[in-house]
């Protein structure tokens, strides 16, 4: 079998703009070098923040929409629901038991949750769910179980897959060789898509703008961005958010122009009308796909499921072996 490529993307909101510039659109393009991706909705990773079946099942539609609005061919990538294949929760409790606690006590989000704790005088477990203790051995088996031998991630996220290589570590030195060790591509940083407020775009800060809202939310929620009170005669920086975002769907000949403008001096409702008026010819044609396929949800449900049937192909291969290693195969 060729070398597998594995992406997790989890539906815990609606997709912004940074989303696809930062995560969406760099993962579409480096699945072009390799044969054989696997991108999959990490439905259950969600529900450790999401606690309404309404959310979750809107999210994972518009998740599945954008990225096959976005240029993902499920008939070129296996793309499925995580929740679609049993045998990532099977292995989950496997690995459950060969992990060591010590292990997941140094897992990022745990020690981030409690050193929280720890500075608001609470209790050091206060607020952590189960959910979130055992999250990296849940996406061990995500990656496991199907012999993965890359996975694309930021710098933040390293320690995850370096922990699903220590619990393959376990797993193959107690019963054998079984699971592929995976290795990180860790993606090259992407400059950080500034949001309304000259922050980062967030939705947690409540400055982002959502990849395929209306013409005239985009237009509101740029007109919005923050300025100054400079006189349209006076020059603009050209780092302003205005131009960090334009630059995000223009030309090297536009951006230059634009430049030039700031430099010289423009009105910010001009340059606003600028980026407004790019920002929707870049986003229009990605917005009607996307408001086609999400309103077509039988189609995605089909799409989702002969992605997990594929993938279920090798998971029950993997799942087997597994069984068969640790005396549970009954035949």
């Amino acid at each position: 079998m060729k070398e597998i490529v594995l992406t997790g993307i989890k539906p815990t909101g609606t997709p912004h703009i940074a989303n696809y510039f930062g995560a969406i659109k760099p993962a579409l393009e480096m699945a072009e070098k390799f044969d054989n991706n696997f991108y999959f909705i990490a439905d259950y990773h969600a529900l450790n923040t999401i606690k309404s079946a309404e959310e979750l099942k809107k999210h994972t539609y518009e998740v599945a929409a954008t990225w096959l609005a976005c240029g993902l061919d499920p008939k070129k990538v296996v793309f499925y629901r995580q929740s679609d294949i049993p045998e990532v929760f099977e292995l989950n409790w496997i690995l459950c038991n060969l992990t060591p606690k010590g292990l997941m006590n140094r897992a990022h989000a745990y020690k981030a949750m409690v050193q929280k704790n720890e500075e608001e005088g609470v209790d050091s477990d206060a607020g952590v769910n189960m959910g979130l203790y055992n999250y990296p051995i849940l996406m061990a088996a995500d990656i496991l179980l199907f012999n993965t031998n890359y996975v694309p991630v930021g710098q933040d996220q390293k320690q995850h897959v370096e922990i699903a290589k220590e619990i393959a570590r376990y797993f193959n030195n107690k019963y054998g060789e079984v699971f592929t060790y995976p290795k990180e591509i860790i993606r090259d940083e992407v400059k950080t898509v500034p949001g309304l407020d000259g922050r980062k775009m967030s939705k947690s800060y409540g400055n982002a703008i959502e990849l395929f809202c209306e013409p005239s939310v985009l237009k509101k929620k740029i007109f919005s961005i923050v300025t100054d009170s400079s006189l349209p005669t006076d020059p603009k920086p050209t780092d302003h958010m205005i131009m960090e975002l334009y630059k995000l769907f223009a030309s090297a000949e536009e951006v230059k122009e634009l430049e030039n403008k700031f430099k010289a001096g423009i009105g910010w409702g001009e340059a606003k009308k600028i980026l407004f008026e790019k920002s929707n010819e870049y986003l229009t044609p990605l917005r009607d796909k996307y408001n086609e396929i999400y309103e077509n949800k039988e189609k995605i449900d089909e799409i989702l499921k002969s992605g997990a049937e594929r993938a279920r192909s090798i998971a029950k291969q993997t799942l087997k072996k597994v069984r068969i290693a640790i005396g549970a195969d009954r035949e």
